[in-house]
This record gives C-alpha cells, structure tokens and sequence, in this order.
C-alpha cells in the first residue's frame, strides 16, 4: 500500500492556524456536545499510522515536536542545524526530501505545519488527505493555512465528526 501525505490541523473558522504570534490557545470546543457525532476523533489512533512528521521551524521553536518522539520528525528550516535523535533538519526542498522518504517502506506522512511549509506541498500537489479541526472561534488575524497561488484541487469528503463544537472534516484526494 502507497504511503500517504496527510495534511491534519486546526483552523480556526476564518481559515487561520494560529494567531500572528504562533499561539494556539484558542484552539477549544465551545463546551456543549449536543451536536456530537457518535463518531469521534482519535488522535492516538491516527498516529499509530504515522511514522514521519513535518513541521516547520516555528513548531520546532515551540517544543511540537516532544509528541513525537517515536517517530522520525522533518523539520523545515532556512537555518543551518545539526540533526539529532529522531530530528532531522531540512534547510533545501522540504518536499523532494519527503518525497524520497515516501519510496522506503513505512507507514504515513503526517503534514503537521506550519501555513509556509504547507504551501509547499499543495503547490507540488502531493496532499492525499486533508484533515480539518474548524474551531468555533473567529480569530480576525493571524496566520493563514492557505497562502494563496494554489491551483484548483479536488477533494471528496470521507468523514465528517462533530466534537464540542469542532467539526473534523476528512477529504482525500478526487481520482
């Protein structure tokens, strides 16, 4: 079975991951679960298919990276930083190399953030699943998932979950 890259964050409604200092302490369900699914998000489930993380260097600056210390973290940085432990630090095409950890055998790539180092991806056109956390919150600013310039991608939805206010879509990529 064909590795897969898969895009899985919160966004708050108005399409934002964090606010413009990075943080994300708004990202909480509004504390009522009458429109609760039965079914429900299972993060620890999901990660037991995933063995590579990417994230970026502003989620590597805020420490994102300790919940993954069972898996090989990618990190993407203009920066040059020695590796360590299940660190490896990516300062050329963060998608090329990837896309090589892709031919070895293993399980999913787990698309973690930030807004920069996604773009990357969707404009390479190598997402095969979106999964979505929209957050009951308006931020007003911030940083953006979608950065703009991308070509038309089309999504069929697989799986939608409510959880305390949060809804969880997950899409994959039309054939």
């Amino acid at each position: 079975m064909k590795r897969k890259i898969i895009l899985n964050l919160a966004i708050s409604l108005d399409g934002y991951i964090a606010r413009e200092d990075g943080s994300y302490d708004w990202i909480v369900g509004h504390g009522d679960n009458k429109l609760d699914t039965e079914a429900k998000w299972d993060f620890n489930k999901f990660l037991e298919d995933i063995d590579v993380v990417v994230m970026g260097r502003t989620c590597y600056d805020q420490n994102m990276h300790e919940e993954f210390k069972n898996k090989k973290v990618y990190v993407a940085t203009s920066k040059k930083m020695k590796d360590y432990d299940n660190i490896k630090f990516v300062n050329e095409d963060i998608v090329g190399t990837i896309e090589k950890e892709l031919k070895n055998d293993g399980k999913d790539v787990f698309l973690f953030g930030g807004g920069v180092v996604i773009d990357s991806f969707m404009k390479a056109d190598v997402i095969d699943e979106y999964i979505v956390g929209i957050i009951p919150t308006i931020l007003g600013e911030g940083k953006p998932l979608f950065l703009g310039n991308n070509h038309m991608i089309n999504l069929r939805l697989d799986e939608q979950i409510v959880e305390d206010g949060i809804v969880i879509l997950k899409y994959s990529r039309r054939k």
